[in-house]
Formats: C-alpha cells, structure tokens, sequence
C-alpha cells in the first residue's frame, strides 16, 4: 500500500472510530479500511457491521471515562511455563563459595570497583565499614553523576541512615548476608514511599507514590543501602530522558543504550556497587553490552513487578546489573519469590554451588549465529575456544525459525499503548523528549489500530513458540548465543527465558563486548568462566577518574 493511501486509511479509521456522530456508510467508506486489516467484506456485510461499531465506540468511550491507574494489572495472566515443564520447588542451601579473606587496598578508592562478593567478606570481616562504603559511592554519585547523566535523585540521608543499622547490626553479630552493607541504585520506575518516581519522562516529574517496590523491600531486608535513583530512557525506551542522555563511561560520546541507562552507566563507573533495572526488549541487555556490566534478565515470573512501573504486563521483568556474574546470582537470590502482590510469581529453587562441575553441564551453542559474519566475531570466537578448553563439549543448537516472531511484536506495542493511554489522548506525550518517528508517542498512537483478535492469534503464536522453543532446549543446562543474537533478543523475551550478559573484551573502538549464555543455571556456568585464570574473562576494574580509564583488580 502506498503512503498516501495508509495515511487515508487512519484518517478514516479516526473518523469511524472516534466521531462523535453516528455512523454512516456513505460517509464513511468502509471498503478502503479493509485492506489495511487484510479483510474483504461484501456491501452487505459493511452494511450490517456499522450499527455494531456504533455500540463499540460507546463502550470505547465508557472505558475511557474511567480512571484506570498504571499499576492496575490485566486479568489474563501470561504464564512462560510450557506444558510438561516441571519446576523444581526443593530449596537447598546456598553455597557461594566466597573467600575467606580479601585484602584491603591501599587506596580505598579501588572498592568502589570491587565486586559485591568481595565487599561483601571486607563487611562480614570488619575491614571496611557500609558508612564508608556508602560515602565513598555518594561522594562518586555527586562528582560523576552529572557528567554521565545517570543519576536522577540521590538518597543520602536514608542512605547514611541505612548504613549506620547496617554497621550496628553487623557489630552485634547479627549478619544478614552477602547483600548486607552493600549500596545500590534502583531505574527510577520503581517506586520508593515518599520519594520522586519520574520514569525518566517529563509529564511524570514530580510524581509521587505511597507504597515502595517489592524488590527494594527485599533488598532492604537483606541489608542493602539504597543510595540513588538512576536515570532511564522515557517510559523504558532507549537512553534519552528529561535530564539528557545517559553516557557510557568508556566512551562518553556515546549513550549507554537502555533503557536500564542509568543502571549500568552508574555500576561500570563505580557509583553504586550494583543497580538494579528492569527489561521488557533488551533493556538489560543492551546497556550491560554497551556499557560493559555483568546483566541478568531473570525468568519471566521470577521477580515481583509490584511497585514497578507497568509498560507490558506479559513481558516487563527485573533484574541486576552488577560487575560479575556471581553478583547478580547474590542479588537475584535477595529479589526472586512471591509477595502476594504480583500475582505472575511462581515460587521456584535457586540451587547454586560453587562447587558446581563445569564439566558435567550439557551446554549447547547458536552455530548458525555464530558462523555469521559481524563485528564482535574474533572476541566470540576467542570465547568458544576458551570454553571449550575448561573441558566444556560445546554442542551445536538450532531453534526455530519458522514462527513470525517479529509479527508476534504487536503484543507489545498494545501492552504499552493501553499502559500509557491517558497519556496519549491528554496530549501529554508531545511533552517526551523524543520526538521521533520510532519513539514511544507515535507508536502508542499507532498501537491503538492493533485489532483485538489480532492481539489475541499472536498470543496464540507466541504459546506455539513457548512450546517449540522448550522441544528444543528442556535437556540443555546453558545455550550460548552471541550478542548481536539475530531474533533472540525479542523471542526469549516472548518465551520468557533468562538471559545473562558476560563480558568478553572490546570493540576496535575501546567500548566492552559481550557474549549471552541463556537458562538459569547459567549462574554456576558464568561465574566459573567469568573468574578463570588468565582468559579473556579476567575482569578488569576501572576508575572513572578525570574522565580517564585505568585499569586494577584484574
């Protein structure tokens, strides 16, 4: 269809849907909307459906008049659990395999890149205090968190407060775990009683919640700090919010990605020891590449969205950002199970050992993906080989590729359309920064032409995937797939799979690259190849100082 004629079709489909008159087939030619829905209908039938749109536009009137709240959920549940999957519910202990001990640096501005498992036995050991932990992460907040724009509200006072029961309560002997101490940032969707929640959008500056998130009460049970509420692209798209645009501190002539922006600029830069984000299409994904940090995207169901800002019920989930991969295992363990307040939660073990045999795991890996030319190819093919000589087979893997995921895409677009409604018809969206064709205004206002049934076959589509998706891993522990990932990004998304994001070098332009492992015991598989000796996985730490890069820890 020619532009001219879509831009004729949404003038009619406004004029039919929305006029404020009755129907009337000679005005409103209904013959020229059909094929822009793939439809044919006889004179007969066009003559006969008008009346019942006429009864659709008075029930589209009624629903709009009333007040619907962002955090009101839909009453169809999105389950990811694919029939015959059964889910392990036996919890065993936890074994982290931490350090006993971990010197203390002579400069104690390296902590601040220290990964959360060696903070971790400095606090438990008495090394290091949380309040001075805390002051040396707000001292860093306030000095860099305007040059990298990651940083919408900083917390100092609860904070310091924070850190001060951490401390009293660490001296008693009364040792929550690994978390306790620890100070993190949230995206600044989720909601914290009595503080500013923006969503990174303009028209919500100065809103205000009464409840907090589930994720950050749990986190304030484990004895974590809350220091800061980090920047994130508008309404979870991108990089761009009200206050600029997140940096990624390795290169800052370039946005951190998103739209956890904010999250993984302030980790990687050693504002916070970790943050926490959320992803619905790459949203953790992304920035840990871009940026360099060690993401996790949990399973859908596994962490409770309450308190989080809602842009599509079926696909929004939340995760850590951390600088190793067995960090973001210690924070998904304190943020993962039910609260009775997010009814998509299933409780489920998370049995992690340390002590876990690399050897024994059954990994499989994207060949096709992977035989593909693109730009990280040499630091991917470098990491194949190093797993492959931890005495890992590597076995090759193809999913399926005959379902139109792409297509199945419009399940999120109306999710977000009728999350943001209100928005759209006040007129505030022309308050978002970006204004572009792909931006959230236009495709909230696209969204709204996306039929009802249309919506519902595609979900139909996504449960064929879940299942086809399941034939082909259920009897692997870990599938690798590279970063670029081809469709992968958008169909373990739909499928509701985990995925984890470990470095694995630079780009010719001195940015990170990154490399995907997917299942969830992909914790054990990633920590071990993470923390080898003398790979391309030795992390190296960083100071953002001066606006300069150096490197220490490794």
């Amino acid at each position: 269809m020619k532009a001219s004629s879509i831009y004729t079709v949404y003038f009619i489909l406004v004029a039919c849907l929305f006029a404020q008159s009755g129907f009337s087939q000679k005005k409103y030619p209904t013959a020229e909307i059909e094929p822009y829905y793939d439809l044919s209908f006889t004179q007969a039938e066009r003559d006969s459906l008008l009346r019942g749109l006429e009864d659709y536009q008075k029930s589209f009137q009624a629903i709009h008049q009333f007040k619907l709240a962002n955090s009101t959920g839909m009453s169809l549940v999105f389950d990811p659990i694919p029939t015959g999957m059964k889910i392990e519910t036996v919890q065993k202990s936890i074994d982290w395999g931490l350090p006993k001990e971990v010197p203390l640096p002579t400069n104690k501005e390296e902590l601040a890149f220290y990964p959360v498992y060696k903070l971790a036995v400095l606090l438990k050991n008495k090394k290091i205090t949380s309040t001075e932990l805390t002051k040396l992460y707000l001292a860093r907040i306030k000095k860099y968190g305007d040059t990298l724009q990651c940083a919408i509200t900083i917390l100092e006072e609860t904070a310091l407060a924070q850190a001060k029961k951490a401390d009293d309560e660490i001296a008693k002997g009364k040792y929550r775990g690994p978390l306790h101490g620890i100070p993190y940032g949230i995206k600044d969707l989720l909601s914290v009683e009595g503080v500013e929640t923006t969503w990174g959008a303009a028209p919500y500056k100065g809103q205000v919640f009464s409840e907090t998130a589930t994720v950050v009460k749990k986190l304030e049970a484990a004895g974590a700090v809350l220091t800061v509420k980090l920047s994130m692209g508008a309404l979870a798209m991108g990089d761009i919010w009200f206050g600029g645009v997140t940096k990624n501190p390795w290169n800052l002539k370039e946005g951190s990605s998103g739209s956890s922006a904010g999250s993984a600029s302030a980790t990687v830069a050693g504002l916070v020891a970790f943050a926490i984000g959320t992803e619905t299409l790459g949203s953790i994904v992304s920035p840990s590449t871009r940026c360099g940090a060690s993401g996790l995207r949990p399973t859908f169901g596994r962490v409770s969205k309450y308190g989080a800002m809602a842009l599509s019920w079926s696909m929004d989930k939340i995760g850590p950002l951390t600088r190793s991969a067995l960090d973001c295992a210690i924070v998904f363990d304190a943020i993962r199970g039910t609260d009775g307040l997010d009814n998509q939660v299933r409780d489920a073990a998370f049995n992690y050992s340390a002590k876990t045999d690399l050897k024994k795991l059954k990994v499989g890996y994207l060949k096709t993906l992977f035989d593909a030319t693109y730009s990280t190819k040499a630091n991917d093919e470098k990491t194949l080989e190093v797993i492959k000589s931890l005495g890992v087979e590597l076995i090759p893997v193809e999913l399926p590729t005959d379902i139109p995921v792409s297509a199945v895409r419009i399940m999120l677009s109306a999710e977000a359309a009728a999350a943001f409604d209100e928005l759209t018809r006040s007129n505030r969206d022309s308050l978002l920064v970006n204004q572009s064709r792909w931006a959230w205004p236009n495709s909230f206002r696209t969204a709204r032409f996306i039929p009802a049934v249309e919506y519902i076959n595609a979900s139909r589509i996504r449960q064929q995937l879940i299942q086809e998706y399941y034939a082909k891993t259920k009897d692997f522990d870990v599938i690798i797939a590279p970063s670029f990932g081809g469709t992968q990004m958008l169909t373990t998304n739909l499928t509701g799979h985990p995925c984890m994001v470990v470095p694995n070098g630079f780009n010719d332009k001195g940015s990170p690259t990154s490399i995907l492992p997917l299942n969830e015991i992909n914790y054990v598989f990633c920590y071990i190849i993470s923390t080898h000796e003398n790979t391309i996985y030795c992390r190296s730490a960083f100071y953002f100082a001066s606006l300069t890069r150096s490197k220490v820890d490794c």
